[in-house]
């Protein structure tokens, strides 16, 4: 930052002698740093009492002095003071004022004090304390490169135009509690080796702060920044933004915190930005509003990363995050989206998040985790789960502090779904992945290992099939749940719209999958729900899995064609309605046949038949059954009630495996041979459907 430097008057007062000071050190054994100006009063320090009470005299408030590199004692500067005193503020009314190089050797107390001009004190060194305390300064403030010895103390100054304390040395605190800053306020390269506090100080231009370093704890708590540039400072002590205010851009970028980071209650109004900071003990950021949004790229939490209660309006960046000890994230709030792409979590940790969307793509646990998400939409894209990972929607809103205090305002994400819902596990590891209360009808899940040893617990939904009937057939989709994938595949494969209508559109970046890669997805997944005992799911990934084979062209014409014929039969042998129906039409078939031609005209009659034979001789008779005659004559006569009643009997007795007893003509043995193999085959399958959906 390029600063004015006003230019030294010409005439400050009359020409008093000068000491002659940087020629000889014999005659300047106080030194002042060889600044000579001559005709003005630099020397002040060396000037008999005479000239030095005719000089003072001569001054009155608001008057314009250089003493550049005069060394002051403490009687010195108090007598300058009290020559520039306004009697009516009793306070020193400074015009320009020039103090490059001075040495201050005791206390110096410019508290009060009004510069109406410039205050230049560039190379100043103050050994003692000094203090400016509610010092008003009109004009440019310069402190570039000045050495604070003792404390130096600006509490309730004013800086109405630019204050800079470019590479200064604060070796004692450094007060600036209740400062406002009107323009910019520079410390680049400054360094505060003890406490230095900014408790409500505000900062209504650029507040600079780049390279700076803080030894000691540095309190900013209160107060309220603009612009805010912290770029590259080092925090040694605690760090405190407590109830801080950033009205503008607030940059931390490359900044270390070597102790405790407090942005409790803090405000960010516009963009926060800690791109690369170090927080090496705790950072705490409960109950912080962002508003614009926060990055916290490449950030290294190596304590606590404390985030409860605090608020997100716009995204919230973790990306390439470390978070090394950190054992609890949230609960925060974040009305956009929640990024943890490439972050690292080397501990235990629980997250606890309700936003809109959530990205942990490529995201690494090194430890177990736990979830606990809201209203989001969860990306877990090439994320690395070394240990158990469990993701589960909280039903209720977070608490602030505790369990028993308040809860978070969710404004941000009213009119939202509040299931949570998880995008993509492509290139997962799902084998210490478990899902609980999740909604996966959109989840993708090609290119995901171990699926089969997924966890999907609690009440998990899949995408369904379309509903209502089809316009160009005259059928409908049984509901059952689906992948997203067959979704997907069903909608590229169409011919027209009124097939593919109520499927679901893939995203851009979904890759088409082939059917086969379909099929194997959803046998993964049925291992998956068979191992958690959820039957009635497991059993509609079969009827997927069937699905997918059916349609996959690579395989034989003969598989599919007995798939296809199991389809419509069964559904797979999951579809009772479809058994029975098909039952039904059999049985009504059959009965139709006996009726028409598998029962006899009359029921044969046994007769006895023998030869007659002289008395005395032995009688031998036979007795016979007829064939049953085939029946004759027109259809009203043949299908009466009593013919009904006996083709019932005998279909229904073979459903079963019975023999009816009934006398039938040969077209009527041969029509119950064959019922008595296929009604009970399709009773069996609507059996076992049934059982599908009610086993445990």
């Amino acid at each position: 930052m390029t600063l004015a430097t006003p230019d030294p008057p010409s005439t400050i007062s009359p020409a008093w002698p000068h000491c002659g000071h940087g020629a000889d050190p014999a005659i300047d054994p106080v030194g002042c740093r060889g600044i000579h100006v001559p005709g003005h009063a630099a020397c002040l320090a060396h000037l008999d009492e005479a000239d030095r009470a005719a000089y003072l005299a001569s001054l009155a408030p608001g008057a314009d002095i250089d003493h550049r590199g005069t060394p002051f004692s403490g009687a010195l500067l108090g007598e300058l003071l009290d020559a520039l005193r306004d009697p009516t503020t009793s306070h020193p009314r400074i015009g320009i004022a020039w103090f490059d190089g001075a040495t201050f050797t005791r206390n110096a107390r410019f508290g009060g004090a009004t510069f109406t001009g410039d205050a230049v004190l560039d190379g100043a060194t103050f050994s003692g304390d000094v203090w400016f305390d509610g010092a008003t300064f009109t004009g440019t403030a310069r402190f570039g490169a000045v050495t604070f010895g003792g404390v130096a103390g600006f509490d309730g100054a004013t800086f109405a135009r630019i204050a800079w304390f470019g590479g200064v040395d604060f070796n004692g605190d450094a007060r600036f509690g209740a400062v406002t800053f009107s323009s910019t306020a520079g410390f680049d390269g400054a360094t505060f080796a003890r406490i230095a506090r900014f408790v409500t100080a505000t900062f209504n231009g650029d507040a600079r702060f780049g390279a700076v370093t803080f030894s000691g704890t540095a309190g900013f708590d209160g107060a309220t920044f603009t612009v805010a540039k912290f770029g590259g400072v080092t925090f040694a002590g605690n760090a405190g933004f407590g109830g801080a205010t950033f009205s503008d851009i607030a940059r931390f970028d490359g900044t270390t915190f070597t102790s405790d980071a407090r942005f409790d209650g803090t405000t960010f109004t516009s963009d926060a930005r800690f791109d690369g900071t170090t927080f090496t003990s705790d950072a705490r950021f409960d109950g912080a509003t962002f508003t614009g949004s926060a990055r916290f790229g490449a950030v290294t939490f190596a304590g606590n990363a404390g985030f409860r209660g605090a608020t997100f309006s716009d995204i919230a960046g973790f990306s390439g995050a470390r978070f090394e000890a950190a054992s609890r994230l949230g609960p925060l709030v974040c009305g956009d989206k929640v990024s943890l792409d490439g972050a690292v979590f080397q501990q235990p940790v629980t997250v606890e998040a309700a936003a809109r969307r959530m990205s942990c793509v490529r995201t690494r646990w090194a430890s177990t985790a736990t979830l606990h998400l809201r209203y989001a939409e969860l990306d877990l894209r090439d994320a690395v789960c070394e240990y158990p990972v469990v993701i589960s929607a909280r039903p209720a809103p977070f608490p602030r502090r505790s369990e028993s205090d308040s809860v978070l305002p969710e404004t941000h994400l009213s009119g939202g779904r509040r299931s949570v819902r998880l995008t993509s596990v492509s290139g997962v590891d799902a084998a210490h992945l478990a899902l609980h209360d999740i909604d996966l009808s959109e989840c993708r899940f090609a290119g995901a290992v171990h699926l089969d040893q997924l966890r999907v617990d609690g009440w998990c939904t899949f995408a369904a099939t379309p509903t209502g009937w089809s316009r160009r057939f005259p059928w409908r989709w049984t509901r059952r749940n689906t992948l997203a994938e067959e979704h997907h595949w069903r909608m590229s494969t169409a011919r027209s719209p009124a097939p593919a209508r109520g499927w679901t559109t893939p995203h851009a970046e979904a890759s088409e999958l082939r059917p086969a890669a379909v099929a194997a997805l959803y046998r993964q997944l049925r291992k998956s729900l068979e191992d958690g005992k959820n039957e009635p799911d497991a059993a509609d990934f079969y009827y997927g899995e069937c699905e997918m084979r059916r349609h996959d062209i690579t395989r034989p014409w003969g598989e599919r064609s007995l798939l296809t014929a199991y389809w419509a039969i069964s559904g797979y042998g999951l579809r009772a309605s479809r058994a029975l129906a098909w039952l039904a039409a059999a049985m009504i078939v059959t009965v139709a046949v006996m009726v028409l031609w598998g029962l006899p005209a009359d029921d044969p009659k046994p007769q006895i038949t023998g030869r007659q034979v002289a008395a005395g001789q032995q009688i031998t008779l036979t007795t016979d059954t007829p064939d049953p005659a085939k029946p004759t004559g027109p259809w009203t006569r043949r299908v009466t009630a009593e013919r009904f009643e006996k083709a019932l009997r005998v279909v229904i007795n073979s459903v079963v495996f019975r023999s009816s007893g009934q006398n039938l003509t040969t077209a009527g043995t041969y029509t119950e041979m064959t019922s008595r193999l296929a009604e009970p085959v399709l009773l069996g399958l609507a059996v076992l459907a049934v059982r599908s959906r009610v086993k445990r």
